[in-house]
């Protein structure tokens, strides 16, 4: 009798739990996926859309575009760079992420419709993660762009605010727009999809922003409907003023777009079918946001404000503090304390090359700023009348250094800076000015062309200062040219010298350049150049 064959062992498994089939969720005592568990499948959806964005070619271009447009505006230009004022910093970083953030909206939008695109929306009716929750990972997909951005936008303003010669302080108000612009881009984008479910909704949606928010921006430039936007636009690019004179709710205009993005997050999810009491008390909460936001950025304090700007104007005295460097007293906005050292050096330097009682003068040095026809604008400060005294404004560095220089040499040539104004100076005198300005500087030919409107060392020209400007003639300009070719040590001794004469208005400009030892003009001078 033969034996049955043997019946073969079952194959070995790995030790281990076993594993769950992939489309078959967890389930909870309620035979339903837990509430940990679907959080998780969010996080997964929002980690798979991130990955697939960080794959469209508009989010690496705009994005490289943006880093680019960033570093170029870090490279130094001119000599102001080093002086950056902080509360203009800030802002800088507001409008250079625009295009970056429409692409965001542009390829959320492409990210929440994929599913209809490919006619797949169906399929998922048999999974677990509600189509609110899908709608979730789409917008946390944009938080890691959006916090890229304020990377981007803090290591910008920190390299700004490392210099030694930074001046003030920037707000975290105004920092934190770049990022949320962005956030608000890509839930915008998400929403659009849940709402208008067509791929030319972005486009148009873009358009007709820029439309109204143009419009509104233009009609109401700094005021408070054009503070709804989200970027700002106005009072940038003028001479900078103190923080406190800005009038920008920055704070404010930061919690308006946070409750902005939860808006349009809670609006996108309760489209989507997501009208959880949690998504309902988020919507409420998003709104209040928005709403104290908005009130905040009212000006309700535009009296005081008012009230500040005029006093900064008018009596700069009452709210600056003044220290004493060798003999000349120096005041500024407490922002631009540090800068003080660097006006002593060029008064120090612009005084060495004096004569007369002139050298040992005593200066007061006034910061001052002109917010009458507006914060923030290329205005004209009218030349003080007191003897002695220097205006210098708010922006230090590159050609404002010389401008200042120009200021000192003119009041210590005629009294005051409004004596200047007065008196046509069509004699020794501007010759006397340019060389105190320039006799000193490391290269006083370029810094003499810089200073010139019209960007030349030859004939009649107006020369920039801090308040009024300096015509020189060309016989003037001549002498000028002829004196920075020569040795320093030695116009120097013939400026102390003849310094009665120099600072005369009897002496002509022919008479100067015999003085100071350089071939006189020998054209007449023209003195309504």
């Amino acid at each position: 009798m033969s034996r049955p064959p043997a019946t073969p062992a079952p194959p070995e498994t790995p030790t281990g739990p076993a594993a769950i089939p992939l489309d078959e969720p967890p389930a909870t005592d309620s035979g339903q996926p837990g509430e940990g568990n679907r959080l998780r499948a969010v996080l997964a959806l929002a980690r798979f859309e991130v990955r697939e964005l960080l794959f469209q070619i508009q989010i690496v271009f705009f994005f490289l575009l943006y880093l680019g447009l960033v570093v170029v505006g870090l490279i130094p230009r001119d000599g102001m760079d080093a002086y950056p004022v902080l509360n203009t910093v800030d802002r800088g970083t507001q409008s250079a992420p625009l295009l970056f953030a429409i692409s965001v909206l542009v390829c959320t939008n492409a990210a929440a419709l994929r599913s209809r695109k490919h006619s797949t929306v169906q399929q998922f009716d048999v999974l677990p993660v509600e189509p609110w929750r899908r709608t979730l990972a789409h917008v946390l997909s944009v938080v890691p762009f959006a916090a890229l951005t304020g990377l981007v936008a803090v290591g910008a303003y920190t390299w700004e605010a490392l210099k030694p010669g930074a001046i003030g302080h920037g707000s975290v108000g105004e920092l934190a727009v770049a990022p949320l612009t962005v956030l608000l881009a890509g839930a915008t984008g998400v929403l659009l999809a849940r709402v208008v479910p067509t791929p030319f909704a972005p486009i148009l949606f873009v358009i007709a922003y820029y439309l109204v928010f143009f419009m509104v921006a233009s009609g109401t430039e700094g005021e408070w409907p054009s503070w709804l936007s989200p970027v700002m636009y106005a009072n940038i690019g003028g001479d900078p003023v103190p923080s406190d004179l800005l009038g920008r709710p920055a704070t404010a205009h930061a919690v308006y777009l946070l409750g902005l993005c939860g808006i349009v997050i809670c609006a996108a999810l309760l489209r989507a079918g997501g009208r959880t009491r949690a998504v309902k008390t988020a919507t409420a909460l998003a709104l209040a946001t928005t709403v104290a936001g908005a009130i905040g950025q009212l000006p309700y304090d535009s009296a005081e404000l008012a009230a500040a700007r005029r006093t900064a104007t008018e009596t700069p005295e009452k709210v600056q503090s003044c220290v004493e460097r060798d003999g000349s007293t120096y005041c500024s906005f407490p922002e631009w304390n540090g800068v003080r050292p660097g006006w002593a050096e060029v008064v120090g330097r612009v005084q060495a090359l004096a004569g007369g009682a002139a050298a040992k003068a005593s200066l007061t040095v006034r910061q001052r700023v002109d917010t009458g026809s507006g914060v923030e604008t290329d205005s004209y400060l009218v030349p003080l009348s007191a003897a002695h005294q220097v205006t210098v404004g708010t922006r230090w560095g590159g050609n404002r250094v010389p401008e200042f220089a120009v200021g000192v040499a003119t009041v210590l040539v005629m009294g005051s800076e409004e004596a200047a104004v007065e008196r046509e100076m069509c004699d020794a005198r501007p010759v006397t000015v340019m060389w105190l300005a320039l006799g000193a500087d490391r290269d006083p030919s370029a810094t003499f062309q810089d200073l010139r409107v019209d960007d030349s060392t030859e004939g009649g020209g107006t020369v920039l200062a801090p308040t009024n400007p300096l015509n020189v003639t060309a016989d003037q300009s001549t002498v000028v040219r002829e004196l920075l070719d020569r040795p320093r040590a030695e116009i120097t001794a013939r400026v102390k010298a003849h310094w009665a004469e120099l600072t005369s208005a009897r002496t002509t400009t022919a008479e100067a350049a015999k003085l100071l030892g350089v071939p006189v003009p020998k054209e007449a001078e023209q003195c309504d150049e």
